[in-house]
């Protein structure tokens, strides 16, 4: 059998490369609902596991219903990890829009756009499982705000990493800085329209 010509074997091995790295980031844009160039090379690793983690998940959904991300959960959540009320969902809003099966360009997953190896420090074995989410999520908050004392650097933590964090200052690098505003305008339209309501309901019964 003829050996190809050099530059076909190159060729030939350029789509052995790309066909699947388009195949990976084609079905992360379609499951994810998230924009991302079909050759992109980046966090392909993250990606697998993404949707692989969603593949299991997903026969769950056939048989048992999505637990919604509604306020009276979020507001559960909040309190049983000591958390300021609105801050998760001012959080879920931004990260996933408040779609549980969201998977992000860069292989986050779930509502609370957790990667696969903070997913498993957090012992989460389902990050497109809403109340798993949420409480892995929420106790990552709590130790950011018991170690920085502040709303804004644990957005910044949640975002960044807490190792961004230095001197007390949120990362200035045009991506942390940017995410922290929009949380804080979440987490002040969340408090207005769910904590606020709360406590008249709450004041109303007791006056009953």
């Amino acid at each position: 059998m003829p050996k190809l010509p050099r530059r076909w074997r190159w060729a030939l091995l350029v789509v052995v490369l790309l066909v699947p790295i388009c195949l990976v980031n084609l079905a992360v844009a379609w499951v994810g609902q998230c924009a991302v160039f079909p050759l992109s090379p980046f966090h392909l690793r993250y990606k697998v596991q993404a949707l692989w983690a969603y593949a299991r998940h997903r026969p769950r959904c056939v048989f048992v219903d999505e637990v919604s991300l509604a306020a009276p959960l979020l507001a559960r959540v909040e309190r049983r990890h000591q958390l300021p009320c609105g801050l998760l969902g001012a959080i879920v809003q931004i990260e996933s829009g408040g779609n549980p099966h969201r998977i992000s360009s860069a292989g986050a997953m779930g509502p609370l756009q957790l990667i696969p190896p903070t997913a498993r420090a957090l012992g989460v074995s389902d990050p497109f499982d809403p109340e798993e989410s949420l409480d892995g999520a929420s106790r990552y908050l709590r130790a950011q705000l018991a170690t920085f004392h502040s709303v804004r650097l644990a957005a910044a933590a949640y975002n960044a990493g807490p190792g961004a964090i230095v001197g007390h200052a949120i990362p200035q690098n045009g991506q942390t800085e940017i995410y922290v505003e929009r949380v804080m305008q979440a987490f002040a339209a969340e408090r207005r329209a769910r904590c606020v309501a709360a406590r008249r309901s709450s004041a109303t019964s007791r006056a009953r």
